[in-house]
């Protein structure tokens, strides 16, 4: 209805507007429009925005008529004024004509206090802000470090086919392990394997150097040559990791000074001591670095350089310096006429180089180096005189060694040298191989020459922070230890790093390379009281820890290996392998390496691991590591005895019957039975089975006994004496089995028949100690036997008087024996009984 209204309104509407045009009459002042109806809409916006404006606010009507009359326009000020700003004037604050100077300062004194408290506000609120937020930066960082150092302790520990989850410090992650067998071996495995690639690089990292202590080990027990150094250089590149990541120092570089250092990739002389030996190789490992960086430099200019086909290391400087002196002009060795231009001499430069490339100098112009030296520094501090060359002068101090130019050479040039590798390297090459005290000796102080001992005090004057640029670089200051010597601190400064990159591993692996180098004993840095013992030590500590987390994990034999190397280190290195290190030395290295031995002994799966399917090692790992016998056996009685003072009952009786010691085994056993027996009349639950199970294990002795051919006679005579213990348990068991089931007819029968103790009856009482040659073991079961005696007669109703004769026995047997500290509820039943 309301649709037709509306069609009908507008239908009107257009009929009168159709009446209005016909009725128009055209004129010249208003001629006729016609517009369609967009042009319309378009008409109507104008309109209407030009009436609100003529709406507007009659302030802002006001203040445009009042623009206007200064004659400014406001619609230009509008689109030209961006910003303003209102400022206060002094008047404006201190009206002055209505206040005295009093008032005045009055008020300046409150602005200035709210000023301050209001400053001091901020001040506080804005430390507090930063006090929070540095206590939440050390709080996350404590909480991370405690949470990867608690994932190290898993993800050193290699992968298995159980529920943990994969690095022992311990550490993130260490080893990388296949499933190992029930017994511990390295057997197949029936897990499948994850690809190496795609394991994290900690477990990469184990898996290839484990393989690497097997091969070592292996060729020292069988006397073959090996170099640790090279191989587990070889192994960490070829998990590919060489990208140092903005680092200066990765451990590609520090396997490669290892290998320098010990002088795996040439033959040092022999002449020299093995300190000096150390520094020759770390000098080494820095001229590789520096002729490395020529030969670079050589390839990237080769135009420059024209080195041509000649490969010697006077001509490689050559074309290394024509490239570096570039802009200084023609060089002395490449000017055809030094009279028309003279050239730029390099005399300097090519000894520099020279040496720094590993050339030697002869040992007889060090005193004249050092004469040289000395006229040099006076006369270059006469007044007048010009400075003295630089680099003259350091060559001169570089081969006189002397400890006092030294020093003043780099104390009037301590910009001398760019890189910490420049200036070890200068050190390195001065060091003189000096026995400790002798520079005290010497006469003349400019002939007091630099040792190991001076670079390390300057060393370690500063933080490991200040190296390692408070750990964004944390390789360099282990690599600085390394470069002056300073194994074990190394060694222990590795092996406190946790992170994904694992260097926990690297430092377990390094220990076992220096260890078997035998050169621990001369790692002590400079201001450390350590012994060569405690050094050995602590190497050994190092890769025992490491190798105890496979054991978490139950892989045995890979903790056998580190095991191994752990024994050797105290033993000093590979010469323990072959019984040749010194007398101590060697005594340690058996001591710890048994003591190992045992532990993985007492491990589920140890005695498979060490002694094989059968046998007393035989067949097993034990013969690797205990050549002899005699020795292997001996061994093996002092881990049964150390499994019984331990309670390990059934391991000390599995290793005595490997051995043949079936009588010690049977006497284990009857130990065992003889407290279960005890248990067992106490009510305990499990006693009836364990009971059962020592009874089938000491048959299975007496069995074995029966057809070995190798027991002697004593040994035999000693197994019937503990059959017989076994049997008289076997007895007391019955008894008490009877009476538990109410049967007390048919136990106390039993207990009159019972040969080793005199219950029966019929027999006359005798004064004749019967503890005399019975057992301990049987000794121990004889109170709990006559309390259950004395409870069966309780039970009973005594018909013919033999319950009687049999209770009178009982009761003389308790009183000949009542020294024997027997417990006292026995006495007080016999007393009820009776």
């Amino acid at each position: 209805m309301a649709t037709d209204q509306n069609m009908s309104s507008w239908t009107d509407l257009l009929h009168s507007s159709t009446k209005l045009l016909e009725q128009a009459v055209p004129s010249a002042q208003f001629p006729p429009l016609q517009r369609n109806l967009d042009q319309l809409e378009t008409l109507s916006k104008k309109l209407k925005a030009k009436t609100l404006r003529n709406e507007a606010p009659q302030q802002s009507i006001a203040a445009t008529r009042l623009l206007a009359r200064e004659g400014l326009n406001a619609e230009q000020l509008a689109r030209d004024l961006k910003s303003f700003e209102l400022k206060t004037t002094f008047e404006d604050v201190f009206p002055a004509e209505a206040m005295s100077i009093e008032d005045y300062l009055q008020q300046v004194h409150e602005m200035a206090m709210v000023s301050a408290v209001q400053e001091a506000q901020k001040d506080n609120l804005r430390s507090f802000n930063d006090h929070m937020l540095k206590v939440l930066e050390e709080d996350w960082q404590m909480e991370k470090r405690d949470f990867l150092q608690s994932l190290s302790h898993i993800s050193t520990l290699p992968r298995t086919n159980v529920t943990y989850t994969v690095s022992a410090g311990s550490r993130p992650g260490q080893l990388t392990l296949i499933a190992s067998s029930p017994h511990g071996s390295s057997g197949p495995s029936s897990m499948e394997l994850v690809p190496l690639d795609s394991k994290p690089i900690h477990e990469r990292k184990a898996s290839v150097y484990a393989e690497v202590v097997k091969n070592l080990n292996n060729a020292r027990q069988r006397g073959l040559p090996f170099k640790p150094a090279t191989a587990f250089k070889g192994a960490y590149e070829s998990l590919g990791l060489h990208a140092s990541g903005g680092k200066s120092v990765n451990m590609q570089k520090i396997w490669h000074l290892l290998q320098t250092l010990l002088s795996e990739d040439m033959t040092i002389q022999q002449s020299y001591s093995k300190k000096m030996s150390l520094v020759i190789g770390a000098r080494r490992h820095l001229e590789w670095g520096h002729e490395k960086y020529i030969m670079d430099t050589i390839q990237s200019h080769p135009a420059q350089a024209a080195l041509g086909g000649v490969v010697g290391n006077l001509q490689r400087i050559r074309a290394f310096l024509r490239i570096r002196l570039r802009d200084y002009g023609v060089l002395d060795f490449d000017a055809v006429d030094a009279r028309r231009q003279p050239p730029v001499d390099t005399t300097w430069q090519q000894l520099t180089e020279w040496i720094n490339t590993g050339g030697m100098v002869p040992a007889e112009i060090a005193t004249a180096a050092s004469e040289e030296c000395e006229k040099i520094l006076r006369i270059g501090d006469r007044a007048g005189r010009p400075a003295y060359d630089k680099k003259k002068l350091l060559l001169y101090a570089l081969i006189s060694g002397s400890r006092r130019q030294i020093d003043r050479l780099l104390r009037d040039l301590p910009t001398l040298f760019n890189t910490i590798e420049d200036f070890l390297w200068f050190k390195l090459s001065a060091v003189r191989d000096c026995p400790v005290g002798a520079a005290s000796i010497v006469v003349n102080e400019s002939l007091v020459p630099y040792t190991l001992e001076d670079l390390q005090a300057y060393l370690n004057k500063f933080e490991p922070s200040y190296y390692t640029k408070n750990g964004k670089d944390p390789l360099v200051y282990p690599y600085i230890l390394l470069l002056s010597i300073q194994l074990i601190p190394a060694v222990v400064y590795l092996s406190q790093e946790s992170g994904e990159e694992g260097y926990n591993i690297d430092a377990a692996h390094i220990s076992i390379v220096l260890a078997d180098h035998g050169v621990l004993s001369e790692s002590a840095g400079a201001g450390q009281k350590m012994g060569v013992m405690d050094a050995y030590a602590e190497a050994s500590s190092i890769i025992r820890q490491y190798g105890s987390a496979y054991l978490r994990v139950d892989k045995l034999s890979m903790a056998l290996e580190y095991y191994a190397q752990a024994a050797a280190a105290v033993g000093g290195g590979h010469l323990s392998w072959s019984g040749r290190g010194n007398v101590d030395q060697q005594r340690q290295r058996n001591l710890m390496l048994k003591q190992l031995l045992t532990e993985l002994l007492l491990r589920d799966g140890g005695v498979y691991l060490l002694l094989g399917s059968r046998g007393a090692g035989e067949e097993g790992e034990l013969r690797r590591f205990l050549i002899d016998a005699k020795t292997r056996q001996q061994f093996l009685l002092e881990a049964a005895y150390h499994c019984q003072e331990t309670g390990l009952y059934e391991k000390s009786i599995e290793i005595q019957k490997r051995i043949g010691a079936f009588s010690m085994a049977l006497d284990t056993i009857n130990k065992c039975l003889s407290e279960a027996i005890c248990a067992f009349s106490r009510g305990r639950s499990d006693g009836e089975s364990r009971t059962a199970s020592l009874i089938h294990s000491g048959n299975e002795i007496l069995e074995a006994d029966k057809y070995s051919s190798e027991v002697s006679p004593q040994e035999r005579e000693s197994v019937l004496e503990q059959q017989t213990v076994l049997r008289q348990l076997e007895s007391i068991l019955s008894i008490h089995k009877l009476a538990r089931l109410g049967h007390y007819v048919d136990a106390l029968r039993e207990v009159a028949r019972l040969q080793f103790l005199p219950l029966d009856p019929r027999t006359p009482d005798t004064t004749t100690d019967v503890f005399k040659n019975l057992s301990p073991h049987v000794q121990a079961c004889v109170p709990d036997l006559l309390k259950v005696a004395l409870a069966c007669l309780d039970n009973m109703v005594d018909s013919d008087g033999s319950l009687r004769a049999l209770r009178a026995k009982i009761a003389s047997f308790i009183a000949n024996n009542s020294n024997r500290n027997w417990p006292r509820d026995l006495y007080e039943k016999l007393a009820r009984t009776l």
